[in-house]
């Protein structure tokens, strides 16, 4: 068989999706819902550590680290102590384990906020078992030799942490005039988009054209 030179060409546009299948959030079985009780999996895959076992093994400063680093949580250091407390009684091993662990850490008032208390933890570790961050920053890396010279990324993230690295990335190629900004400003679902979808609602989307 000939491989034409084409064939080996980079890509022409690339558009990504940063957000995770419904079909993992409801029907995988792995504990990605607090809403229902799952064993606390997490991955992706069948490689790497589970969300069970990094809660049951870290220390208490490095679980205080990870729900801060990876979920922005604000109490961090009192869920790592709670479930320091809970794990010498008995494992962790469930997704409403943690979900009643987390409760008794959290002020009262942190329990009638809109979005629910322990969606933070539950992101930090799906991010940090999933090395998310660690993907993405290496795919940015290598888009240049992804992309050719006039090709459009568009990015679509759902969280803080990404829209930060995307925007940092692209921010950089476009001062190094290799890219060149598409959208200025963050493209965001309206509100009409947000009432049909609600799932929608933290999408935030960047673009560049590789120069």
């Amino acid at each position: 068989m000939i491989i034409k030179e084409k064939e080996l060409s980079k890509a022409d546009g690339l558009l990504l999706d940063l957000g995770f299948s419904l079909r993992h959030l409801e029907n995988s079985g792995r504990g990605f819902s607090f809403q229902k009780k799952e064993p606390l999996d997490m991955r992706y895959s069948s490689e790497g550590v589970t969300a069970a076992e990094v809660i049951n093994s870290f220390r208490e400063k490095e679980l205080a680290d990870l729900l801060w680093q990876y979920g922005e949580e604000r109490f961090s250091r009192r869920i790592a102590k709670k479930i320091i407390q809970n794990r010498k009684q008995k494992l962790i091993s469930t997704t409403t384990n943690l979900v009643e662990i987390i409760k008794q850490a959290v002020p009262v008032i942190y329990l009638r906020q809109r979005i629910h208390f322990a969606t933070r933890t539950f992101l930090a570790l799906r991010i940090f078992v999933n090395q998310e961050l660690e993907n993405l920053t290496h795919l940015l890396k290598n888009i240049l030799d992804i992309v050719d010279s006039g090709g459009r990324v568009a990015i679509i993230s759902f969280n803080s942490l990404e829209d930060r690295i995307v925007k940092n990335y692209f921010q950089e190629l476009t001062r190094q005039n290799q890219s060149k900004l598409l959208v200025k400003k963050l493209i965001c679902p309206s509100h009409e988009e947000e009432i049909i979808n609600p799932r929608s609602r933290s999408a935030k989307l960047r673009a560049i054209q590789i120069v």
